[in-house]
């Protein structure tokens, strides 16, 4: 089964082919470009070099959120047009989750955070134990302190993501680290080898059913609805 698998939720982008239990090609840039601009290029570059085609492709896997309000709906809107196009099946994965895969073969608790902003970060926490990830906590956006108050004792917490550093300088405890540079960020192929459990548990949505998933509502959203409380509040 040849698997293409989508990562935009973040300044980062990358994707990825991936076939056979094994990678055969990864294209990631974080160069702070534009993915509308880069994402398709990017998809050109790994089917030409790889010999392959959008036909070949079997299945489709996108991180579907939390992260960039913008970056999470062009990587979803990527595949579900790509996906639509063939008539193939998706696979959603967390993007905190995916972060978690950067680990397989490990022993450790990882604590996947995006940076949400105000002090916030989008969390989830997973145990590695060797080929195996466990989710822990449900994802969610939760202040820095709640997160690090709430951490497990005496056990290694590595922490991913771009909000990972913010929380590390908040840290106390020797036992939660930072993760490398090239592990710490989420990419295609590890979007796929989380897709792979997903599909294997039969968790596949239409192209038409794909859709992004946020943790809380944009900032203009926000301020829309504190708006309109404001003008009722006002003709009260």
């Amino acid at each position: 089964m040849l698997i293409c698998s989508v990562d935009s939720s973040a300044t980062p982008a990358s994707v990825c082919l991936f076939e056979d239990d094994k990678i055969i090609a990864e294209y990631y840039l974080n160069t702070g470009f534009t993915h509308s601009q880069t994402l398709m290029a990017m998809l050109e570059s790994v089917l030409r070099i790889s010999d392959k085609r959008a036909e070949d492709i079997d299945l489709y896997a996108v991180n579907s959120g939390p992260g960039s309000f913008t970056g999470v709906r062009i990587g979803v809107s990527a595949v579900k047009g790509m996906a639509y196009a063939q008539d193939k099946p998706c696979v959603e994965v967390s993007t905190l989750e995916s972060m978690a895969y950067n680990f397989l073969g490990s022993h450790a608790i990882i604590c996947a955070c995006m940076d949400a902003r105000r002090r916030q970060v989008y969390h989830g926490l997973f145990r590695v134990d060797g080929n195996t990830v466990e989710r822990l906590c449900d994802d969610k956006a939760i202040a820095v302190d709640d997160l690090l108050s709430g951490l497990p004792d005496r056990e290694e917490i590595i922490l991913v993501g771009d909000g990972a550093e913010l929380v590390f300088q908040s840290a106390a405890d020797p036992l939660i680290t930072l993760a490398p540079p090239n592990r710490r960020y989420q990419r295609a192929s590890s979007v796929a080898l989380a897709a792979v459990e997903t599909y294997n548990r039969g968790e596949v949505v239409s192209p038409a059913a794909l859709m992004p998933r946020y943790l809380r509502l944009s900032q203009a959203e926000r301020e829309r609805n504190a708006k309109i409380k404001q003008e009722q509040d006002g003709a009260l």
